[in-house]
């Protein structure tokens, strides 16, 4: 059974990694990041709330009232990490951006444990800690250097003249792309430059350790994981509804086009449903595994997920193979996030 439990948390991990590739589908569908995030949340909070109804846990939301307030904050963390997924994986590709989150992920929980912050037993600093940053630091930097031009299939038969990178024969052929093979709302978002990006990637994965941390102290409080889940979800979904608004208000985002999702693929939806199984899978796991071995493994998830998303290019994400240089990176990471996690 603790077997299966382990199993478990390394699949919640791939479902990060498939959750921020599949959103960008609904983004497409949608043309506006900030509409692809409401609907991903809104989702996930619909399953979330049929869960807690299914198994009866649904009458812990009476307790809210007397809950301090900014233990119903959690949900804040999600709107950032789901749109910032949208806006870097097609710019970074997969493996970069997970791995910019688990940088965040590693640094904001050292922040939570060395100063006992939110909650948490403080715990003091050790030489696998400090080893496991500076290789989790030293992977990051080995994968944004090693990034190379994506590779998207070229179209079908040969160009004319026998351009470079086309097939004569009809195999199949790629030609590089960079960061134009994002859809063009996600390319509209404005252009922060490289570091902009890099820092958002930074930003967006810190923010779940404390979005952790705030749903375990409200967990303490109403005593139900799922319903736990549940508002936290419904305070990300009123939080990226409102974002919506107000750039829709002051013209800063196109208008949701709803019409899109007739034509995108049937797993585009599935964003909101890895968002909730991830979510109350770690309140499950956590108390019966730990919460060091469960973030390691999901962090090893994401990362491996993310690795094999890019090298073959699956759900329609532009190919990037897996070079030397990134592996090594891969291999600091997931060997940097076990360091940080287990020592």
């Amino acid at each position: 059974m603790h077997a299966l439990f382990l199993a478990s948390a390394l699949l919640v991990g791939c479902l990060l990694a498939v959750q921020a590739s599949v959103n960008l589908q609904l983004n497409k569908a949608v043309g506006t990041p900030y509409g692809a995030s409401t609907l991903q949340l809104s989702v996930a909070t619909a399953l979330l709330a049929l869960l807690a109804v299914a198994v009866g846990a649904i009458g812990a939301v009476r307790l809210v009232p007397g809950v301090p307030f900014w233990h119903l904050l959690g949900g804040l963390a999600s709107p950032l990490y789901i749109t910032s997924g949208i806006l870097l994986f097609p710019r970074l590709g997969a493996l970069a951006a997970a791995g910019l989150f688990v940088t965040g992920q590693m640094f904001a929980s050292l922040g939570l444990d060395l100063f006992g912050l939110l909650g948490i037993a403080r715990k003091p600093l050790s030489v696998g800690i400090a080893l496991g940053a500076l290789a989790v630091l030293a992977g990051i930097t080995v994968i944004i250097r090693g990034q190379r031009p994506a590779q998207t299939p070229a179209p079908a038969g040969p160009a004319p003249g026998g351009a470079p990178g086309t097939s004569g024969r009809g195999g199949t052929a790629t030609v590089t792309a960079p960061a134009a093979t994002a859809p063009a709302a996600v390319r509209r978002t404005g252009g922060l430059g490289q570091t902009g990006w890099i820092l958002l990637g930074i930003v967006a994965g810190a923010v779940l350790p404390v979005q952790g941390a705030v749903n375990a102290a409200l967990r303490k409080d109403i005593h139900q994981p799922v319903t736990t889940a549940m508002i936290s979800f419904i305070v990300a979904t009123i939080t990226i509804a409102v974002v919506l608004i107000v750039l829709l208000a002051t013209r800063r985002t196109p208008r949701p086009q709803l019409g899109g999702l007739r034509t995108m693929p049937w797993w585009g939806w599935l964003g909101g449903a890895c968002a909730a199984a991830y979510v109350t899978a770690t309140f499950t796991l956590i108390p019966t595994i730990g919460a060091a071995t469960t973030v390691a493994l999901t962090v090893t998830g994401q990362q491996v997920a993310s690795a094999v998303i890019d090298n073959y290019g699956l759900l329609r994400l532009p190919r990037r193979p897996l070079t030397a240089p990134r592996l090594t990176g891969l291999a600091l990471l997931i060997v940097g996030s076990v360091l940080v996690q287990l020592t």
